[in-house]
């Protein structure tokens, strides 16, 4: 049997629920649908040392602060679980879990929207399904020929996985700053990025991130990526003060054990870290042919150009400055919830 709401919103992670909340205010009838069986999103699958950026209050989604955590300035992944776990409870928010959507297709005036449980019809669509479940490996040379352990930051759990190996952690971003620092107590490690690691100054945390992302929207100015790539939090500021994570050009090709770089020097190890990002994951919307030849889905804020009824939501820039973060999607699905109640309205 097929079920009628005016809105699916696909994915119950941070930015669902934050979209969650103001469909809940606006009154508009709505189904949450997660492929997860438990609240949390992708925050389930994080690392182990995973910690917040920000302050407890600086990482909270609308209407519900986040208390802080005993004992630490910057939450870990367990507190984040449970924040999500009790806001999805407290708004009441009627979520799905254990549903996977498969496919939207167009049926016009409506959206089908195809899921392994069965199938609804709606009048919008929100994408909030992130990109942790896309992640991103480069072509690089010699890779399908490494007899070692490769890993993206989407497998890494903890450094006990790899204590006593030879390590190398591609990427120089957060993700790979935070890994080589995890890894070097346990493990060899040699860090590799394609530039010299830029650290924000020490002081930066996520809050100063996302007020300096709001006002770059409101009046211009510097962007994020114009200050540095990496957020010096307490334990890589440690590691990189204690010398432990030296960052090292990026290789030329990989061999059978180990990386080549240019000049014909190399470096053997046991495993390699992937740390090199995500991409959308949106095959579930490929039914409705919304990319350009270029790849890309053209978007005005978050409304697909193509479908005024799709919205996306939580994807980083391309949805609005800071939508990946728990503070800044807040503000796009405000938006977006509000061009929604227009589109229904009418």
């Amino acid at each position: 049997m097929t079920r009628h709401t005016d809105v699916v919103v696909v994915g119950g992670g941070q930015a669902g629920l934050a979209a969650g909340y103001y469909l809940r205010r606006a009154g508009i009838d709505f189904t949450i649908l997660d492929a997860q069986s438990s609240p949390g999103g992708a925050w389930q699958h994080g690392w182990d040392s995973l910690h917040l950026f920000s302050p407890a209050a600086y990482s909270s989604l609308p209407g519900r602060l986040m208390p802080p955590q005993a004992g630490k300035t910057f939450p870990d992944v367990s507190h984040v679980l449970e924040y999500l776990a009790d806001y999805e409870k407290r708004y009441e928010l009627p979520i799905q879990h254990g549903v996977r959507v498969e496919a939207v297709r167009d049926q016009a005036p409506l959206l089908q929207v195809e899921t392994d449980s069965g199938a609804f019809t709606a009048r919008a669509v929100i994408s909030a399904t992130g990109t942790w479940w896309r992640p991103f490996l480069p072509a690089v040379p010699g890779r399908e020929h490494f007899q070692g352990r490769q890993h993206h930051t989407a497998d890494y759990r903890s450094p006990w996985d790899y204590a006593g190996q030879r390590v190398i952690v591609v990427g120089g971003g957060n993700s790979g700053a935070q890994a080589a620092a995890d890894l070097a107590p346990h493990a060899t490690v040699h860090w590799v990025t394609q530039r010299p690691a830029r650290y924000l100054p020490d002081e930066i945390d996520g809050s100063a991130l996302f007020e300096l992302a709001t006002r770059r929207v409101q009046s211009g100015g510097p962007r994020i990526s114009d200050l540095g790539d990496i957020v010096a939090v307490p334990p890589v500021r440690a590691a990189r003060d204690a010398g432990l994570i030296p960052d090292h050009r990026m290789f030329d090709s990989l061999t059978a054990d180990g990386a080549r770089w240019a000049d014909g020097s190399s470096w053997p190890c046991d495993a390699i870290i992937w740390c090199t990002g995500f991409r959308p994951a949106l095959s579930h919307l490929s039914p409705l042919g919304l990319r350009t030849e270029g790849g890309r889905i053209p978007t005005e804020g978050t409304r697909s150009v193509a479908d005024p009824r799709i919205h996306f939501l939580g994807y980083g820039d391309w949805t609005g400055p800071a939508s990946a973060t728990l503070i800044g999607v807040g503000r796009t699905a405000r938006e977006a919830v509000r061009e929604i109640t227009g589109l229904l309205s009418a």
